[in-house]
């Protein structure tokens, strides 16, 4: 009968030693050289992109960044989508109510009516979805052309500039559809509300 209390084989001894270095080295590929390897790579070639995409004034100030929406409260700047996390991204991801949720409906009355006391001037079956509506992570920095168009009487009537100005400043920031066939034509609110703000000094 075997004595269980006898002290390991040599060929153990030989297993877990392989183990072992098989364990650091894979530590040492995995944990430090690939991601030095895939950082140096993105700063070399996307340095814009591994950085955040980070958005710059004219100043040289980072007041953002392009793949997260803000909030602006100044109402002679264009407005972006509602975002019921306040567009904090520690926190991606909306309420996700239904239809027939009495919050989604106080929500959306709350957004249309202060659409309402904004832009006195556009009727509200004028006003395009995406304004009173959550995007599903609530970071979305997009909207449509049709939502920055809408907001240009107000905008140009708080800062002097011209409806045609405004325009052309829309139509400078509106962004493609991906592959020239996905999803549709959208706006960054922060680029254009940036180029804005230069403009308007």
């Amino acid at each position: 009968m075997d004595d269980l209390s006898k002290t390991s084989s040599p060929k153990d001894s030989s297993l877990l030693s392989v183990s072992i270095r098989i364990s650091i080295l894979f530590m040492i590929i995995c944990g430090i050289i690939y991601p030095l390897a895939s950082t140096g790579a993105a700063q070399l070639l996307f340095p814009s992109h591994a950085n955040g995409s980070l958005l710059k004034d004219s100043s040289g100030q980072i007041v953002g960044s392009e793949l997260i929406g803000q909030s602006f409260e100044d109402p002679s700047l264009f407005q972006g989508r509602v975002s019921s996390i306040a567009y904090n991204a520690a926190a991606s991801g909306s309420n996700n109510y239904g239809p027939s949720n009495p919050a989604l409906m106080e929500r959306t009355e709350a957004s249309i009516k202060e659409w309402k006391a904004n832009n006195p001037d556009v009727s509200i079956d004028r006003l395009p979805i995406d304004l009173v509506t959550n995007s599903g992570s609530g970071l979305d920095p997009h909207i449509t052309v049709q939502a920055a168009n809408i907001q240009i009487p107000r905008i140009s009537k708080l800062t002097g500039l011209s409806s045609a100005v405004l325009q052309d400043l829309v139509k400078e920031h509106t962004e493609g559809r991906d592959l020239a066939i996905f999803g549709e034509e959208r706006v960054n609110v922060l680029m254009l509300n940036t180029a804005l703000a230069a403009l308007h000094k």
